[in-house]
């Protein structure tokens, strides 16, 4: 069997399947599995690359049933079971490879509402390569606030944008308000970083949506403790090197002087969503994704299973069951997945795959969190510690573990941030 994508999901079936009686085949572009929900702390510094990040190699080279392959898949021909590489680099390696089983978990990426040119200008921190892009410009805007000789220009570069306000454009922003206002303190002799503006924009009526309404108003003080000002009811019309324009629900629209704008609203599935949905004459929605049953196969094609960020689950009525895109989500779906194989290898039907909340998590500072855990509700310190118990308890590899818990010790004790992890890099 082959499975697409190193992520939470992919990995998850890979993991439940390393005992099994089966032959797997995991190919991913890259070599190693991102931790995806702590990338913005990569932005930000707080983090080092390595930190959320671990070999795939080192997680399955002792498995005998487990093959690792670095390969692009850019199709399928589902009628002969096969996927398709992308060769051109490497002429003598395969252009495809045959399976009996497919599992497909590729993921998602930031979708820019039609919008495409806005990707050259605000950034967004889905991926490793763009969250260390992202700390460059972040440490790259101080620098030449420092050297400006224009008030105004140094206004536009000590101001920053996010744009989203769901969970991962709150952290970054709060994160940005920290470096800002704690770590980046006396290192500058003309500026004080602790003047920056850090806006945090959102179209709808509050931050946090999916979270109760205490929560919401919880975050946003939190939040403006830390110098980050939210802005709702607001749709950004325009992004450009001068800055962002926002539209108000009168039609009236603000331009903001702001050299560095980072992006966190909205995903759209992997484009191997829409090639099987298309192949498979299955729905796909207007994010991309493909809609499969409720054990997660392709319609017509029970030897296919997609899953994660990339997939839509029928919820057998003309519906779709409403699931986020979330790690947990995908991590239970590979789960499922795995145990969906093994039942057909044991000659038992799949039960239909049910998605257990475990509830919602979402930190906006050292020491301040909120927690939607079923009816119990939580902000400040316990949540952040729950936070952090459950972050550190999914990441991947001991010594990941290990350096996280140490690195966020220093930040919470001292206020500081690992040296190495401040470097401004450039391509």
């Amino acid at each position: 069997m082959i499975v697409v994508g190193g992520g939470f999901g992919g990995l998850q079936v890979v993991k439940d399947l390393r005992r099994a009686p089966v032959s797997v085949t995991l190919i991913d572009w890259r070599n190693f599995h991102l931790f995806q929900p702590l990338t913005y702390q990569v932005a930000t510094g707080a983090l080092a690359p390595s930190d959320v990040t671990y070999p795939l190699r080192a997680l399955f080279g002792a498995d005998p049933n487990v093959e690792v392959m670095l390969a692009e898949v850019t199709g399928f021909d589902l009628e002969s079971r096969e996927v398709l590489l992308a060769n051109d680099s490497q002429p003598d390696a395969p252009a495809s490879l045959r399976y009996d089983t497919l599992v497909v978990a590729a993921g998602s990426s930031y979708s820019y509402f039609g919008h495409e040119e806005w990707r050259e200008v605000a950034a967004e921190v889905k991926s490793l390569e763009s969250a260390i892009s992202v700390r460059s410009r972040i440490l790259e805007a101080f620098e030449r606030a420092e050297l400006s000789m224009v008030e105004a220009e140094c206004r536009a570069e000590m101001t920053f944008v996010v744009v989203g306000g769901g969970p991962t454009g709150v952290e970054i922003a709060g994160q940005i308000g920290e470096l800002a206002r704690d770590t980046l303190q006396h290192y500058y002799k003309r500026i004080d970083p602790g003047d920056a503006r850090i806006l945090l924009v959102e179209a709808g009526d509050r931050i946090l949506s999916v979270f109760a309404p205490s929560l919401s108003a919880k975050a946003w003080k939190s939040l403006e403790h830390l110098g980050v000002t939210p802005t709702v009811n607001r749709t950004v019309v325009d992004i450009g090197l001068d800055g962002v324009s926002l539209q108000a629900p009168d039609g009236s629209t603000q331009l903001v002087p702001a050299h560095t704008v980072i992006w966190a609203a909205g995903v759209r599935a992997s484009d191997l969503a829409s090639k099987l949905g298309e192949l498979a004459h299955a729905e796909v929605d207007q994010a991309g994704r493909v809609t499969v049953g409720r054990d997660l196969t392709l319609a017509g094609h029970p030897e296919v299973i997609a899953l994660g960020d990339m997939a839509s689950v029928s919820d057998g009525a003309g519906g779709v069951l409403p699931l986020p895109g979330l790690a947990p989500v995908a991590i239970q779906q590979g789960a499922y997945a795995a145990r969906v194989i093994r039942r057909r290898l044991d000659g038992k039907p799949a039960r239909r795959f049910r998605y257990i909340n475990k509830g919602n998590l979402a930190t906006i500072g050292r020491g301040h969190a909120v927690a939607e855990l079923g009816p119990i509700r939580l902000s400040g310190l316990p949540a952040w510690m729950i936070w952090l118990f459950v972050h550190i308890w999914y990441l991947i590899g001991y010594q990941n573990r290990i350096v996280v818990m140490i690195r966020w010790a220093i930040s919470f004790f001292s206020s500081g941030r690992a040296q190495g992890s401040r470097i401004i890099s450039r391509s």
